[in-house]
């Protein structure tokens, strides 16, 4: 399952793509909530259209605002062992469209920079 971190230090986010020890980055990373429900759920979940191996990401039912303060910084879809990505801007529309080699077990991810991590469940 995918891990998206934030460090407390400097802001940064992160993947976990492999776990270590733990001793040093324990008390200044911090593990995102992945949040499927809520009042900001609309605008947040991703809503996913699969046709044939090509999966479409949009992200929210009502349309998420893409403002320099307020945006979807990325989409994230995990299938299997794959994972496929897509960066956003302010300005840009927040969907992505993916080709995917195996559409079972899928994991969609949109991050939005003030509300954190949802997941189309």
């Amino acid at each position: 399952m995918v891990k998206i971190l934030k460090c407390d230090d400097c802001a940064s986010i992160v993947q976990l793509l492999a776990k270590g020890d733990g001793k040093t980055c324990s008390e200044h990373m911090l593990e995102f909530p992945i949040q499927t429900e809520g009042e900001k759920s609309p605008k947040h979940k991703p809503v996913v259209e699969i046709d044939g191996n090509d999966i479409t990401v949009k992200v929210g039912e009502a349309a998420h605002p893409m403002d320099d303060d307020h945006y979807i910084q990325f989409v994230l879809v995990e299938s299997n062992c794959e994972q496929y990505i897509k960066h956003f801007k302010p300005g840009d529309a927040p969907e992505a469209t993916f080709t995917i080699n195996c559409t079972k077990d899928m994991t969609v991810l949109a991050f939005c920079n003030q509300h954190g991590l949802w997941s189309a469940e």
